[in-house]
């Protein structure tokens, strides 16, 4: 096992799933875990993260200065390397120059850290401060044209800085970096396996849940449903699905959830048409985080009248993942900034009176879908992009109508149906139309016309934390703008969203 020290940087999450990729389980803790907890873990690696603080403010976070002397292989990357350097002697200032996104990197020094690299290379760079001098027993190993000190190693303890971000796609050998740490320099063996996940997981969902019932509150998507698979690979019939309608779901979304778990799982599932009053509370209602909070408490309100009526429910399951741990804020008390708020992240608990299953919060989107393979689950479950909780009332922008869901269901199925028949729905992450508040003139026949618009947007990525848009081919786009632009009334205009995440995020609000 390999730690990972949070100090509050969005790419925590993403480390800890570069290192899974080497087939080493990796685990999220807190910045400052004691170095007597950390011994009785045994990881046989620690990786301390980047962060938005400066290591020379006051409060800012700090590691126990004892895990130094455990003898275990240290990696700081970024403001880790910060703290590494200072914690040992170096001494970090704001940098002259400072330095972010792509930025060449020259190798200085010979070390197994850099075994088949280049002699330069390109990284991924994303700081204002730097180790403006090392400790005396710290050695140099690489330098860019702005940061002479752009990684270290201590001459005779395994503990080693990089100002670079290797975790990030954008450093391409970065992988290289980081298994050569995990292998080579921490002797981990590379055995790690969903298998393993899987069966610790069942064994630690029934060891906790005993006897007692537990309620699932399934969405259809992805993530609930491998929640909703494993708890009943753990417990069967003690499992109860609760299916909310809240009328913002996509075309013929309810439909497919009924028959795939009635047939499929053949669960104790309860489905629930509360589409009327989520509607209702959400007339005249623009602004994004009320309609998010909204949602989340009416869920709660409709949520908790059907649960009431099961007898012995004590636990309730919900399908959070590392993503949205992240952008609700720290999972481990770090400076990470809030983004958004999720309604299935916190506070729901305590709302609805039962205890907290979270199967799946140690992992990201691509191994909640390895996780659903392993349970047996279908392709067109497993594979299917995500919906947000809120549904379609974050992409129709602005007030939420029927009318305007009617739009936008229609749209969004033609897009879907159209990368599904080109061969191109699982080359991309997720896909979806928006709806603008906005009208625009067109031309229909001989006619005049001022109707709605339709965004589409598509991304790519492998962990959801950064994304790019996915270059369709001219001649799809083609046909889905003009199927809907000609199937659906009171639509006449379409454009495609051509913005990465950062600095937008994937869904427009």
């Amino acid at each position: 096992m390999i730690l990972v020290l949070d100090f509050g940087s969005q790419y925590a999450q993403l480390i800890a799933r570069r290192v899974r990729e080497q087939q080493v389980y990796a685990e999220i803790v807190r910045h400052d875990l004691p170095a007597s907890r950390v011994a009785e873990l045994a990881p046989k690696g620690l990786i301390l993260s980047g962060g938005p603080s400066s290591v020379y403010e006051a409060g800012a976070p700090k590691c126990d200065p004892a895990i130094f002397q455990l003898g275990i292989p240290i990696l700081g990357i970024c403001y880790g390397m910060q703290l590494v350097s200072q914690s040992l002697g170096g001494v970090v200032r704001s940098a002259p120059a400072r330095e972010y996104g792509k930025t060449p990197l020259s190798i200085t020094g010979n070390d197994p850290l850099f075994f088949g690299f280049p002699r330069t290379t390109s990284v991924w760079m994303s700081h204002g401060d730097q180790v403006g001098e090392v400790a005396r027993e710290f050695l140099s190993l690489a330098q860019t044209p702005t940061c002479p000190i752009a990684a270290v190693k201590h001459e005779s303890m395994p503990i080693y800085g990089l100002q670079f971000h290797p975790e990030v796609a954008h450093t391409p050998q970065g992988q290289t970096l980081l298994r050569n740490f995990v292998i080579d320099v921490c002797g981990c063996r590379g055995d790690w396996r969903m298998s393993s996940f899987l069966n610790e997981e069942i064994e630690r969902i029934h060891r906790r849940v005993g006897t007692k019932r537990v309620i699932c509150g399934l969405s259809g998507g992805v993530d609930s449903s491998v929640t909703a698979a494993l708890c009943y690979r753990a417990i069967g019939s003690q499992l109860t699905c609760i299916f909310v309608d809240n009328g913002l779901l996509r075309q013929g979304e309810r439909e497919q959830v009924e028959a795939t778990f009635r047939d499929h799982f053949q669960t104790d599932l309860h489905v629930v048409d509360a589409s009327e009053i989520f509607l209702s509370r959400l007339t005249g209602v623009e602004d994004p985080q009320k309609k998010r909070t909204i949602i989340g408490h009416t869920f709660i309100d409709v949520f908790k009248r059907e649960a009431e009526q099961i007898d012995d429910a004590h636990f309730l399951a919900q399908g959070t993942l590392y993503p949205d741990v992240i952008e609700s804020g720290s999972s481990v008390d770090g400076p990470a900034a809030t983004i958004k708020s999720h309604h299935n992240v916190g506070g729901l608990p305590a709302e609805l009176g039962f205890e907290l299953v979270e199967p799946l919060r140690d992992l990201f989107k691509d191994e909640v879908r390895r996780l659903g393979v392993e349970l047996g689950l279908p392709d067109t479950l497993v594979w299917r992009h995500p919906f947000p909780g809120p549904g379609l009332a974050v992409r129709c922008l602005g007030g939420v109508t029927p009318e305007g869901l009617a739009l936008l269901r229609q749209a969004d199925a033609i897009f879907l149906d159209e990368l599904v028949s080109s061969g191109t729905y699982r080359q991309v992450a997720q896909a979806f139309a928006v709806l603008l508040p906005i009208k625009s003139v067109g031309v229909m026949g001989d006619g005049r016309t001022y109707d709605s618009v339709i965004a589409l947007r598509a991304v790519t990525t492998t962990d959801f934390m950064t994304a790019d848009w996915a270059d369709l081919d001219r001649e799809l786009l083609h046909r889905v703008s003009t199927r809907i632009i000609n199937e659906v009334r009171g639509i006449n205009r379409v454009v495609y969203d051509i913005s990465t995440k950062p600095p937008a995020t994937i869904e427009w609000e």
